[in-house]
């Protein structure tokens, strides 16, 4: 989001009341500036750039500032409300979790951990035994490199080396942005590490341009490792998949996972996929490696699997799990119990409701319509990319066919002042993940609501 600012000065806006939307003050409204004024002198800047909002309450996919403007919400917190902001089940977890007076337990034993672990396995594909919860999705993704390291020490791997793919997301720690971001992102870290190295991410429209398959890409990443001095063999320890890219929900080709997990399990190599924000019925499957057709032996999850606080956690075989000695391997506030209330809780919240079924019928009526919106902006958008309840449109320059990042920025700031909020990425693309709770009229008024400051920003454009 570097280099764009959204306005912090109220502007006049059209005033909205349908079922599901109100703007009745100008926006940023009365009282926002002065607020972020007061964070920008007290909180690091890095935390700053969203789009201006006060956030002062949200119940299922609405949002409300304290001037009473409601928001269709087509974020859910960045994919962590998929069962809906507060949560009544959840909200009735965490209240009697505090009324027990037992808010902390660092590692020791809890009844409530026991029984979310058992239910967390339970609930997980079959080859997931074991999980080691944390709290932050870094964390996760740095667990994970952990244990690969391990298990590639524990069956005489050469190098050790996690492989992975540039412009993905993994956290903000050192092992997470040395396995994902770009060359600006990691520049703070003075260096690359030989432990880790990026492959191009294989976008779909660049092997159908080459008119390659996934197959054969991969075989041609392997080769780019061995042009690195990698034995991809003997010196990798494992791989780590971003289920799919962040700024524009966009896939791998199977066949392109499908062979890497063959390779992976002919050389001994650990394959991990980063679920932190795909899982937990996101993409209209449990997690969207299921996509795919291939078994991990480990997977990253985080964000949605609480609906609230702070939880996140690596799931895998036993003897994977196993790997680190006892006490050598943990976290502060692991497995704290208000965190495994709301875990808990938050699956008995998806099972009873059916939300992995519901997100993959959602998920048509969302992309349906996105569709839509494309072909009444054929010349503007190129795409719409994503599975179940996340989805993304592109947007290109029509005379160069550059990506188009400023209508973006415009758009979703608009979108804002109409009441609808949007994952703004900075990039060329506009993002949606409404919680998987969303109403279906809420979603095709989310989409319309895209439509109209798509055809204002283009607008603005024109006249500039």
């Amino acid at each position: 989001m570097a280099g764009f600012e959204f306005g912090r000065n109220p502007v006049e806006v059209p005033r909205v009341l349908t079922q599901y939307r109100r703007i009745q003050t100008p926006l940023p409204a009365p009282g926002t500036r002065e607020l972020f004024e007061l964070l920008d002198k007290y909180e690091s800047r890095s935390m700053h750039g969203q789009i201006p909002i006060v956030w002062d309450r949200a119940e299922d996919f609405s949002v409300w500032d304290r001037a009473g403007n409601r928001w269709i919400d087509f974020t859910s917190t960045i994919f962590v409300a998929n069962i809906g902001h507060s949560n009544a089940h959840v909200a009735t977890a965490l209240q009697s979790a505090i009324q027990k007076s037992l808010l902390h337990s660092y590692t020791y034993a809890t009844d409530i951990r026991a029984r979310y672990l058992q239910k967390l396995v339970e609930f997980t594909p079959a080859q997931f035994e074991k999980a080691f919860l944390l709290s932050s999705g870094t964390e996760a993704t740095e667990c994970a490199v952990k244990l690969m390291h391990m298990q590639g020490q524990k069956i005489g791997k050469k190098r050790n080396i996690v492989v992975s793919f540039e412009g993905a997301m993994h956290g903000r720690t050192l092992a997470a942005v040395m396995m994902g971001g770009s060359p600006a992102s990691r520049a703070w870290v003075g260096r690359d590490y030989p432990d880790f190295s990026r492959l191009d991410y294989p976008y779909y429209w660049d092997l159908e341009k080459a008119g390659v398959s996934g197959a054969d890409r991969f075989s041609q990443d392997l080769e780019t490792l061995k042009s690195r001095g990698i034995n991809p063999a003997t010196d990798i320890c494992g791989f780590m998949l971003e289920s799919y890219v962040g700024w524009s929900a966009v896939f791998f080709p199977a066949d392109y996972v499908q062979t890497l997990a063959k390779f992976a399990r002919e050389n001994g190599i650990l394959l991990c996929f980063d679920e932190i924000q795909a899982g937990f019925g996101r993409t209209g499957k449990m997690f969207a490696y299921e996509h795919y057709g291939v078994e991990p032996d480990m997977i990253c999850c985080g964000k949605g699997m609480s609906a609230s606080l702070p939880l996140s956690g690596v799931l895998g075989r036993a003897d994977i799990m196993d790997l680190p000695d006892v006490g050598s391997m943990s976290s502060t506030h692991s497995a704290n119990p208000l965190a495994c209330a709301a875990g808990l809780a938050t699956i008995e919240e998806m099972e009873q409701r059916n939300l992995v079924a519901e997100s993959a019928r959602k998920g048509k009526i969302l992309h349906n319509a996105l569709n839509g919106l494309k072909s009444r902006y054929p010349d503007r958008i190129s795409r719409v990319l994503g599975k179940g309840m996340v989805a993304a449109i592109v947007l290109v320059d029509p005379k160069t066919g550059a990506a188009d990042a400023d209508v973006c920025n415009m758009a979703a700031e608009l979108c804002m002042r109409k009441g609808l909020i949007v994952v703004h990425t900075g990039r060329e693309s506009i993002k949606f993940g409404p919680p998987l709770t969303i109403a279906d009229e809420a979603i095709l008024e989310g989409v319309s609501v895209v439509d109209e400051a798509l055809a204002e920003a283009l607008a603005l454009r024109k006249a500039a």
